[in-house]
């Protein structure tokens, strides 16, 4: 039987939540990170976390209320948008990929917690990020929205190549850095008590 969640849970959860509307503008905050005119946004490092330091069920769930939050018109999403109209976004397939990562992540680490799985886990968790947020990008652009002239499912991918290598260093960082927070803090602390005991 699946533990309720306890108010230590739904803070943290809401911590990620805020951490999620923080790197989906961080732009806005610190321009100096658009690259070469690419954003570097921290969303995917961010849902990475979440599965890695909360666990499959509650990072999973921390990013499905991010997602939910957005919707109910919310200003969390990039460039401080929110609502239903997200959900026709060309982009709102990377929004749902959010939930999978940090459930994919989030079981893959309590299987094995070697710095090797944290970091091979946050990898697989930047690939279901691409892989459902540019089919989706794709179908949006097939199916209902505008599709620029010349538009391919080669394209798609084309254009997710330009900051394909600065996701897979913010995967890495990721793992890495959740794994040493797991390993010297974590480990040790009472939410990781509570956890265990609950």
């Amino acid at each position: 039987m699946k533990r309720k969640l306890t108010a230590l849970d739904i803070s943290l959860a809401g911590m990620f939540i805020a951490l999620m509307a923080v790197g989906a503008n961080i732009t806005s905050i610190a321009p100096f990170m658009v690259v070469g005119g690419v954003p570097i946004t921290l969303q995917t490092f961010f849902a990475i976390l979440a599965g890695a330091v909360l666990g499959s069920r509650l990072g999973a769930v921390s990013m499905g209320v991010y997602a939910l939050v957005g919707l109910a018109g919310v200003p969390v999403f990039a460039k401080f948008s929110g609502g239903m109209s997200a959900i026709v976004s060309p982009t709102f397939g990377f929004i749902l990929s959010f939930v999978l990562t940090a459930y994919a992540v989030g079981k893959l680490t309590e299987r094995n917690q070697s710095l090797r799985m944290y970091v091979a886990a946050s990898l697989v968790g930047m690939v279901i990020n691409y892989v459902a947020g540019t089919n989706w990008m794709y179908m949006a652009y097939k199916v209902w929205a505008a599709a620029p002239e010349g538009f391919t499912y080669s394209l798609a991918w084309l254009w997710m190549s330009v900051p394909l290598p600065k996701d897979i260093a913010l995967a890495i960082c990721a793992g890495v850095f959740a794994y040493r927070l797991e390993h010297r803090i974590l480990s040790r602390s009472y939410f990781r008590t509570v956890r265990k005991t609950a």
